[in-house]
């Protein structure tokens, strides 16, 4: 596992004591890794995450709707 040496701010060190205390972790590498994941879930794309894989199998077996003209289907437009 890779070690790092951070320097934090003031405001940073008490948000990190904060996540650390409030999850009874052990150290505060443990609260930045904490802080990392729920962080990484907002900023990993959609086609990354392993639900959205999971997602698209399931989507993939499904059977297809033929559809002759989408916008009377879907948007509710007549030509």
């Amino acid at each position: 596992m890779p070690k790092a040496i951070v320097e934090l701010d003031e405001k940073a060190n008490r948000i990190v004591n904060i996540v650390k205390a409030k999850y009874g972790l052990k150290d505060k590498g443990e609260a930045i890794n904490k802080i990392a994941e729920a962080y990484g879930e907002d900023l990993l794309e959609p086609a990354l995450r392993p639900e959205w894989i999971e997602k698209m199998k399931k989507v993939a077996k499904q059977k297809a709707i033929r559809v002759d003209d989408f916008e009377a289907r879907y948007l509710g437009k007549k030509r």
